[in-house]
């Protein structure tokens, strides 16, 4: 299997490799008071593009962060100068929670090569390595995206998924509000979770800010009830960690995983959405 990530040792190598371009996708929760774009000018990996997930997402939705269009995704990473031919290297500031966001929207596009920064900034900078300051801008280039519409899945395949049984459906929230039991930190949302979910909670996939092994992911999905072998898909509150959790299956050798893009901000909000808690 080959790994998604990279180490912090590789990219200090490769930094100046020309087919190579390092992005900064960190995004944070509304209530954890961080400015990502302010954070990435103050400091980032020397090289490394601001890929704004909010920004680089359909307008065209009132929910957050949602796939774009490929003829607009292709225009905003084209602007940054990244095709799709690229070795593509995403972190985040807080270890791994929004780079694997960033990395599956590359991989879903066509771009092949795109992998992650094991341990991300944090362990970059941990291990005293260089960080500049300021946006950095590259020449333009043309991204031409080559969409895998099975890497998501919306509404009306969910619901059918819900009540045919055909997939597991997995939720990545942390469970008191699986089970409904606190609010939803976005406002106007049910709370509870999609009929016949399972839970495993993105904070059980990681330790400092790297993933499990892949023996230690296999043995929390068999606890949770996870069968590998079907087919899966992955939600959570906006798309973001449910990601992880798709990245955490297949590692773990699930071979049929797919994104709820619109996850709970969607389910939560649509009056005509059964809701289990």
């Amino acid at each position: 299997m080959t790994s998604p990530f990279v180490t912090t040792e590789w990219l200090a190598q490769h930094l100046a490799d020309p087919g190579l371009v390092v992005v900064d996708a960190s995004w944070h929760l509304p209530n954890a008071a961080r400015n990502a774009q302010a954070e990435y000018l103050d400091g980032h990996i020397p090289g490394a593009v601001f890929f704004d997930i909010d920004v680089i997402a359909d307008a065209a939705t009132d929910l957050p962060h949602m796939l774009p269009a490929p003829a607009e995704f292709a225009r905003a990473v084209g602007a940054l100068g990244i095709s799709p031919d690229m070795t593509i290297v995403v972190y985040d500031e807080v270890g791994l929670f929004s780079a694997p966001r960033a990395w599956w929207t590359f991989r879903a596009f066509g771009a092949s090569k795109a992998v992650m920064l094991e341990g991300g900034g944090p362990k970059w900078r941990h291990e005293r390595r260089p960080v500049e300051a300021g946006i950095v801008a590259r020449q333009a280039v043309v991204f031409t995206p080559r969409f895998d519409a099975s890497a998501v899945v919306d509404f009306d395949q969910v619901a059918a998924r819900a009540k045919d049984g055909a997939a597991q459906i997995i939720d990545a929230r942390p469970a008191p509000r699986f089970h409904g039991e606190v609010p939803e930190p976005r406002p106007g949302l049910a709370s509870g979770h999609i009929p016949g979910s399972l839970n495993v909670p993105v904070g059980l996939l990681s330790e400092n800010g790297t993933l499990k092994s892949p023996e230690a992911l296999r043995a929390l999905f068999a606890e949770r009830g996870v069968a590998l072998d079907r087919p899966l898909i992955t939600s959570c509150g906006s798309g973001i960690t449910a990601v992880t959790l798709a990245l955490a299956l297949e590692q773990a050798g699930a071979k049929e995983v797919a994104v709820y893009d619109g996850s709970w901000a969607e389910w939560g909000a649509r009056p005509d959405a059964e809701i289990e808690s």
